[in-house]
């Protein structure tokens, strides 16, 4: 749902560009606590490029254009992924690079309408999505099965909701005489069954990666359990046996998970050697399986993308929106519809356009984050230098003023 230029008329243009910049502006604020909160669980140094690559996978996927019947096709709009997998302030930054990528480098989605994109596709998909998935997620139970159902649902609900602020904008400054009524029921309609593919999308890769590394997920923290050791007194060869009192393991909850000699003693005696555990992947491999996955949709997997037109293309057509269309200001560009003008060979030129723009994606994504939470980490590290120097001066001037002269004794 990439709104080009002209559907709607320059103050509803310059209001949704007003929002979306505000938008950016409050989530800069709110990616940093997220951030901060992600290097707590997995390092300071990875949170910003696992976020980076967030936005490039999404970049990726909404290159591959399923058909969802009648000659239409849909692509992943990709807030439910990005709220629930980084956060929903993070997704905001994370789809805003995303759109602009598009418009600037493969003229996808208008200039002028830049600001109605972020809206739609950046911040009413995130905060729909991740409003229905807290809602769920606080009366399902607490385990990974209520994230997966959560974010299905919650990615479904997403896109139709961006499908009803898009005609109510289009109500507001549209500038085609349309029966409102009709779009909106044929927006719904369309976008009800794009969403299907939206959820199926998020949800196979939301349950991907909490099957590898579940804290990575930031919708999913808290919901791991801790390590838990069984414990009790090892029977000595020729001491007789066990007392059956003594026999009765105990359950100890630790958060440590490894120690160096591969067993543990607990308060009740030495512990049983517990199982082998399958050791998590690390946040490296993630990061270059993540990438392995992106570049393949964007160089490979896009050129088998439908070609049939998207949901608003197929509306707007058919109700004579499309009339209105103004010509991208960016059309010529070398990289322009997703093609290097310079290839002949339609599958290389694709590919290649792909792979150019989920990397700008990454490198564009990641230098954002990585800007916000370095601001987020100064202010902390300058907040915690100044607090010992404050208490070192109150405690000497307290210090000070309770001293009792030796002769006044």
């Amino acid at each position: 749902m990439h709104v080009p230029d002209g559907f709607l008329n320059a103050p509803v243009s310059v209001a949704t560009g007003a929002v979306a910049a505000a938008a950016v502006a409050v989530s800069l604020r709110g990616a940093r606590r997220e951030l901060a909160g992600a290097a707590a669980h997995h390092g300071a140094e990875r949170t910003a490029p696992l976020a980076g690559l967030v936005a490039a996978f999404v970049f990726a996927v909404q290159m591959l254009n399923f058909p969802v019947g009648a000659g239409t096709s849909g692509h992943l709009m990709g807030g439910a992924l990005a709220a629930i997998l980084v956060g929903p302030y993070t997704g905001v930054l994370a789809l805003s690079v995303v759109l602009l990528m598009q418009a600037l480098l493969f003229a996808d989605g208008g200039l002028t309408a830049l600001g109605t994109n972020i809206t739609l596709i950046g911040v009413v998909t995130v905060v729909a999505s991740y409003a229905v998935f807290r809602a769920l997620v606080r009366v399902l139970p607490r385990r990974r099965g209520s994230v997966t159902a959560a974010a299905f649902v919650s990615a479904l609900l997403s896109v139709p909701a961006a499908a009803a602020v898009f005609t109510g904008l289009y109500a507001l400054g549209g500038t085609a005489e349309v029966p409102l009524g009709k779009v909106l029921t044929a927006m719904l309609g369309v976008h009800t069954l794009i969403g299907v593919g939206e959820a199926l999308i998020t949800t196979a890769t939301v349950g991907a990666v909490l099957a590898v590394r579940p804290d990575l997920v930031y919708a999913a923290r808290g919901l791991a359990r801790p390590l838990v050791l069984r414990s009790g007194p090892v029977a000595t060869p020729g001491a007789g046996p066990v007392p059956q009192a003594a026999t009765t393991s105990t359950t100890t909850s630790t958060t440590t998970s490894t120690t160096t000699s591969g067993t543990t003693s607990g308060t009740d005696g030495p512990a049983e050697a517990p199982a082998p555990a399958t050791r998590p992947a690390s946040a490296r491999k993630v990061w270059a399986g993540g990438l392995a996955a992106t570049l393949l949709c964007a160089g490979v997997v896009s050129f088998y993308a439908s070609g049939a037109p998207d949901g608003l293309e197929r509306v707007a057509g058919e109700y004579g929106i499309s009339t209105e269309e103004e010509e991208h200001g960016l059309a010529g560009s070398p990289l322009a519809d997703y093609g290097i003008a310079s290839i002949a060979d339609e599958r290389l030129s694709g590919g290649l356009a792909g792979v150019i723009g989920a990397g700008t994606t990454l490198a564009a994504g990641t230098g954002v984050l990585v800007v916000a939470s370095r601001r987020r980490n100064a202010r902390a590290t300058a907040g915690a230098a100044a607090a010992p120097a404050a208490d070192g001066g109150a405690g000497r001037a307290e210090s000070d003023t309770g001293r009792t002269p030796a002769g006044n004794a």
